[in-house]
């Protein structure tokens, strides 16, 4: 209690100086294996690094602000000065990592692909990093929301959004690829509104058509029924081919966080009739995966998850035990379902994932390398936290981009 009388007599100026200090140093070294703030510490480390370059001009704002008012013991205004200088500069190396994706995707890139057709990409609306509202595109794209795609007599009813550019398709023209969006949220949050918004726009704007899926949330429903619902979402769009011009041989599928593992799952078990009830002879293949910090094993055998982790899984999706039966975990784990058929896919992972450590990516990515006969391709960005891309940063724009440019490489068959 004494601590907090003497912190809440500091000036404001140095308590305002000491939260944004303390606000970059947990950005850039978030705790992970905290229970009581591992939560908290991600979400700050989120704003702060995705958000970077509008919390710095606040700061400075603060700053010289505090300086004309200022009060309190020349000691105390110098502790200030360093902390705000510390503060800024953590903001700036943010902006400067941000930036930086250019050369991590090139370097991923690059081999496949080659330097031209990496520096030819389109480009996304990059206002959109310093104006949010500018991200969606608004008069480039067209979207048509709360389409049914489950089958008749299924249980739940759920809907998907289609994102298309606003320059109709005419037919008989040429098919037009198309992308799977999962939304993320544990398995047990979230919705098709949410996430993947950039680059649905970006790939609409460019020709795809964009499908951000529902699917039953647990506890309410259990695994594997939100894969069987993404699954349903690839039959609808084949069945719905004609109708919106869409090449059945290019339906690829991504996906952020629970998203990522259900688009990671989506791509390994294509056509498993196991997992199609009442459409077991649709075709559910996808030509390429794009997840995004996915989550790939759920036994976690390494302990690289956070604690309770499985024993969460255990009471929210399986309502069974692993001790007592393994086998759900693992059939429902994409490290475990890696074969030599995978499709091509992109894993895209944050070195300062405080959620889904960039650990268990790097092990998912080597199982691929080791069985897939098909293209593995990995970027890690540094300092990029868990669900980055929701948030329209610098770092954002950039990875739409060149998410794009591996999905025109699988298209053109030069990624394969």
């Amino acid at each position: 209690m004494n601590a907090i009388r003497w912190w809440r007599a500091r000036p404001r100026q140095l308590r305002g100086a000491a939260w944004g200090a303390l606000g970059v140093v947990n950005a850039r070294w978030p705790r992970r294996f905290s229970r009581a703030l591992h939560v908290p510490s991600f979400f700050w480390s989120w704003f702060l690094t995705e958000g970077a370059f509008p919390f710095l001009l606040l700061h400075v704002k603060r700053s010289l602000q505090g300086r004309r008012a200022r009060r309190g013991t020349p000691a105390e205004a110098l502790v200030t000065d360093v902390l705000d200088a510390v503060t800024v500069a953590g903001f700036a190396s943010f902006i400067v990592e941000g930036r930086r994706t250019d050369d991590e995707f090139a370097a991923v890139l690059t081999p496949w692909i080659g330097e031209a057709e990496v520096a030819a990409r389109p480009r996304s609306l990059r206002i959109g990093q310093w104006l949010p509202f500018m991200m969606g595109g608004r008069n480039r794209v067209r979207t048509t929301r709360n389409i049914v795609f489950t089958p008749e007599g299924a249980a739940r009813r759920m809907r998907l959004d289609i994102y298309e550019s606003v320059r109709p398709w005419e037919p008989g023209g040429d098919r037009r690829p198309a992308i799977v969006q999962i939304h993320g949220g544990a398995w047990v949050i979230g919705d098709k509104r949410e996430q993947g918004i950039p680059l649905l726009n970006h790939l609409a704007h460019n020709g795809w058509v964009g499908f951000n899926v529902n699917y039953a949330l647990s506890p309410r429903a259990r695994a594997p029924q939100a894969l069987i619902d993404c699954k349903a979402a690839i039959a609808w769009i084949r069945e719905h081919a004609d109708e919106y011009g869409i090449d059945p041989d290019m339906i690829c599928v991504t996906g952020g966080s629970a998203g990522g593992h259900l688009a990671a799952m989506v791509a390994l078990t294509g056509n498993d009739p196991a997992l199609q009830p009442g459409f077991e002879e649709a075709d559910t293949t996808v030509a390429a995966a794009v997840p995004f910090y996915g989550v790939y094993d759920l036994v976690d055998d390494e302990h690289l998850m956070i604690r309770g982790f499985r024993r969460a899984l255990e009471g929210v999706m399986f309502a069974a035990r692993y001790a007592d039966d393994p086998m759900p975990f693992e059939a429902y784990s994409p490290y475990y379902r890696v074969h030599p058929d995978a499709p091509p896919m992109m894993m895209v992972h944050g070195a300062r994932d405080a959620l889904v450590p960039v650990e268990s990516a790097r092990r998912f990515v080597a199982r691929l390398h080791e069985v897939s006969d098909h293209a593995v391709l990995y970027a890690e960005l540094q300092g990029a936290q868990h669900a980055f891309e929701v948030f329209p940063s610098p770092r954002t724009v950039r990875t739409v981009e060149y998410t794009e440019r591996f999905l025109d490489g699988v298209r053109r068959g030069v990624i394969k």
